[in-house]
């Protein structure tokens, strides 16, 4: 059986399982181990930070936004312990701030002072505008948590109504003086996903790895290429692919790089391929070909779909481990100069 980058378009459907069986070989998922990123709180300092806010508000005794904000701006990593409590991602803490406050706070505002704490997690950057975003937070957040989760119709569940929270600060005061029940912290976690919030802030750098590969791979064969920016505009694409050879003036290879997790949005991404293949092909003379390179572990679920990607290709569908063929078994090989 020919390899799947040299086979003909009889050889790939005659022996399109065995493809797909070798493809699913090589995907290498990133669904256990994640890249921390410059932005990753490692526990101990994290504990710092919420033993702080413990004393600072006496045990959560009294959760003073003046308090609470004094405790940040000694420490503010306790930014992200209060955003904890809360169970909020920054963006709804600052929708519901904004909607309780005479202070809009926008959504992206949130997202840089949390990443700003994060990245500088022991040092205090906050004045102006920043800091009084900051104190409206506080308050909203401290209000909040006073209140607890408030009675809602029984098909519905409030964001508020967990173990800690549920009753109002009373709760909070209960679990930092005995601890939390093994049984509702796995619950809990089981409703929101451990390492999401970290996934969510690192699933670009995933993305890296998978594009990295693919530029040190060009660049070392001396090839030309033009990456494109997320959603860029380019003359002769709907939608512009990660990148281009030489250039879009004159494409002669375009390369998807397309890493997921999840098989419904694999599915998706498929069809984006396939819709390459079908432009490149437009008015019956092609005018460029397809390369696909492809990481994590929603691309090994569905067979079929894996199946439309290998044809839409041409059979050149590339996973990490097989990166190093890229050039040789492709048309990327007549634009080589080194």
């Amino acid at each position: 059986m020919p390899s799947r980058f040299k086979a003909d378009s009889k050889g790939l459907a005659k022996n399109l399982d065995a493809y797909v069986d070798e493809v699913f070989q090589g995907l290498e998922s990133d669904f256990l181990v994640l890249p921390k990123g410059p932005g990753f709180i490692e526990y101990p300092l994290f504990e710092r930070a919420y033993e702080t806010l413990k004393a600072r508000t006496t045990g959560f005794r009294d959760l003073d936004p003046a308090k609470v904000l004094d405790a940040i701006q000694s420490f503010p990593l306790v930014f992200v312990v209060l955003r904890s409590l809360l169970g909020f991602t920054p963006p709804e803490w600052a929708y519901v701030t904004t909607t309780r406050m005479e202070i809009e706070v926008p959504q992206g505002a949130a997202r840089t002072i949390d990443r700003n704490v994060r990245l500088k997690p022991e040092k205090t950057v906050a004045k102006g505008k920043t800091l009084d975003r900051i104190r409206a937070l506080v308050h909203t957040a401290c209000e909040l948590l006073k209140e607890g989760a408030p009675t809602v119709a029984a098909d519905r569940i409030h964001r508020l109504n967990k173990a800690d929270t549920a009753e109002g600060v009373k709760g909070v005061q209960s679990l930092a003086d005995i601890g939390v029940p093994y049984a509702m912290l796995l619950y809990e976690r089981f409703l929101g996903r451990p390492f999401a919030g970290h996934r969510d802030s690192v699933s670009e750098l995933v993305g890296d790895v998978l594009e990295n590969g693919i530029e040190d791979v060009l660049s070392r064969a001396g090839i030309g290429y033009r990456k494109t920016k997320r959603a860029e505009r380019v003359a002769g694409f709907d939608q512009a692919p990660d990148f281009i050879v030489p250039d879009e003036f004159n494409p002669k290879v375009v390369i998807e790089a397309k890493v997921t997790e999840d098989d419904g949005t694999a599915r998706d991404k498929v069809t984006r391929v396939q819709h390459l293949a079908t432009l490149a092909t437009k008015g019956g003379k092609r005018k460029f070909h397809v390369v696909a390179c492809i990481s994590g572990r929603g691309f090994g679920v569905r067979r079929e779909d894996m199946k439309k990607l290998l044809l839409a290709t041409e059979g050149r569908v590339f996973t990490l481990q097989d990166m190093n063929r890229l050039v040789s078994a492709t048309d990327l090989a007549g634009f080589k100069t080194r």
